[in-house]
């Protein structure tokens, strides 16, 4: 991208303006932050970051049909938050394993004042019996039984 010339000299802003994210990869991360201003998606995606579920036990949890939970399962695995495994007839559902999602995770747990379920040590920090994800900057240490 080259350095737009400011009709204004406030300061030495070249450096900002050349690190300045695209337009393409601002319109992915708004994309990815549309899926959260739903309450509902917002709700199934804290739950799936806390435990991997079929379409019927968050359909239970969040109290919608099962139809209604498959869209918004849809909306957040297209843009890349949740994933799914295959289980005989079951499709289960969890956090994808990817930075994006594993930050979206941490401040969503932030906004909320909310904590990751599990036992906490003397620190405060919530870790799983099992195997967990755990980002560098998110010391969350959330259950996925998929990542290793």
């Amino acid at each position: 991208m080259t350095t737009p010339i400011l009709p204004h000299n406030h300061g030495d802003i070249h450096n900002v303006l050349e690190a300045m994210p695209s337009k393409d990869t601002c319109a992915d991360m708004a994309s990815a932050f549309k899926q959260l201003c739903d309450g509902t998606r917002l709700q199934i995606f804290w739950l799936l970051c806390h435990s991997e579920e079929c379409v019927l036990n968050i359909s239970a949890a969040v109290g919608m049909s099962a139809p209604a939970v498959s869209h918004h399962l849809r909306c957040l695995k297209d843009a890349g938050l949740i994933t799914g495994n295959r289980h005989g007839k079951e499709v289960h559902y969890h956090i994808a394993s990817t930075t994006q999602a594993a930050l979206l995770h941490h401040f969503v747990d932030s906004y909320l004042h909310t904590s990751c379920p599990g036992e906490f040590d003397s620190q405060g920090i919530s870790h799983s019996q099992t195997e967990h994800f755990q980002h560098e900057s998110c010391s969350c240490g959330c259950s996925h039984s998929d990542n290793k």
